[in-house]
């Protein structure tokens, strides 16, 4: 999925802010970083519209009650109770 690699250099607090979201999160620090590449640079208007109609277009797919969501995405976070 992902075709390029770069690296980019950070000072100690650009560092704490970035790896401190991710360890919070439970996401890997490069998430951290597309995240907000895309939140600073949004798509272009036309690829957002691609990306709407192909969600639009998706075959409809069971939704669980909210309750049995916030069960099942606690245990897979190891979060009980």
């Amino acid at each position: 999925m992902f075709a390029h690699r770069f690296q980019i250099l950070l000072d100690d607090e650009r560092y704490e802010r970035v790896t401190s979201l991710a360890r919070d999160r439970k996401v890997s620090v490069a998430t951290i970083i597309r995240e907000a590449i895309d939140r600073g640079l949004p798509a272009p208007p036309r690829r957002r519209a691609a990306a709407v109609r192909r969600i639009l277009a998706a075959e409809p797919m069971p939704v669980p009650d909210p309750g049995g969501l916030r069960a099942e995405l606690d245990e897979a976070r190891g979060r009980h109770g």
